[in-house]
């Protein structure tokens, strides 16, 4: 679990500390220095850093041909970079990488949001987080390259209180009541229907 004063610091603000930690939880790692490297669909066994500065060596040497993933949000090592040598030791730093991870996250979700007309209910969150998720594991979502692409911007409703809105409205929304005035007298009904035979009830 990721500790909380962690994710008030590092964290993308965009994202709710309780989205993080699912977040994080769903793809990510406890261990800051955890790498995974695929191979061709492969998990690729290596051997465990035990220092940032070997925990980088190992993203160099593996990120040629196969997709790394560093750190506590495990996030694919060489997005936007032309050569192995750029990557700096802030991968494997736990509040760099959550603060990158986080964003780019964020930005996945609201790439998923968008297409999904960029919904105000919160009750749609759960497939939204679900879609973004299988976007983050796959780095794709519709076709699309989710790393790549370009943030299209906006928020993403995530969660919020339910509550009554126009509370103060209600009862001017609410079906007007027949004025005293007037009461009803059942024997000035006109043309009644004996219905108690309808569906073979006697």
């Amino acid at each position: 679990m990721l500790d909380a004063a962690l994710i008030k610091e590092c964290a993308d603000p965009s994202l709710k500390p309780d989205i993080v930690e699912q977040f994080v939880q769903a793809v990510g790692s406890e261990d800051p220095l955890a790498i995974s490297v695929r191979s061709a669909g492969r998990l690729i066994l290596i051997p465990k850093p035990k220092t940032p500065k070997e925990a980088i060596e190992i993203v160099r040497e593996n990120i040629g041909g196969s997709i790394v993933r560093v750190g506590l949000t495990q996030i694919p090592a060489g997005i936007g970079l032309k050569d192995a040598s750029e990557l700096k030791v802030d991968l494997v730093d736990p509040c760099a990488n959550l603060r990158i991870g986080t964003a780019m996250f964020a930005k996945i979700l609201r790439i998923v949001a968008k297409w999904y007309g960029n919904p105000t209910s919160e009750e749609v969150f759960p497939q939204l987080f679900d879609d973004a998720i299988h976007a983050w594991r796959t780095g794709k979502f519709e076709g699309e390259s989710v790393f790549q692409a370009v943030d299209p911007g906006g928020a993403v409703v995530q969660r919020s209180k339910v509550e009554v809105e126009n509370a103060d409205n209600a009862e001017d929304n609410a079906p007007a009541e027949i004025p005293e005035e007037t009461p009803i007298k059942p024997n000035d009904a006109g043309i009644r229907i004996d219905l108690t035979r309808i569906g073979g009830q006697k």
